[in-house]
């Protein structure tokens, strides 16, 4: 009984392997900088309007690369292990 215990859990696989949560933190890394880029952009004085909200990076740069990291963790999700 004890036997087939032990060859339970010497027979336990990762789901993923190295490859795939390399590639899953590269995504993570590209969503974060994806959100960095969209930060800022106030004023200190709340009666004085800032057009710097509207410029390219905030509203075109930095939702693709958060769409792109996205797009990336589920290929890091989808790609097929190596055979051994």
């Amino acid at each position: 009984m004890t036997k087939n215990k032990d060859n339970k859990k010497s027979n336990q696989t990762f789901l993923f392997e190295k490859k795939n949560y390399t590639i899953m933190l590269v995504g993570l890394v590209v969503i974060a900088f994806g959100f960095i880029l969209m930060a800022g952009g106030g004023s200190d004085d709340p009666k004085i309007f800032n057009e710097a909200i509207y410029n390219f990076r905030r509203i075109r740069l930095a939702p693709t690369l958060v769409l792109v990291g996205l797009a990336i963790e589920a290929y890091a999700i989808f790609a097929k292990p190596t055979d051994k």
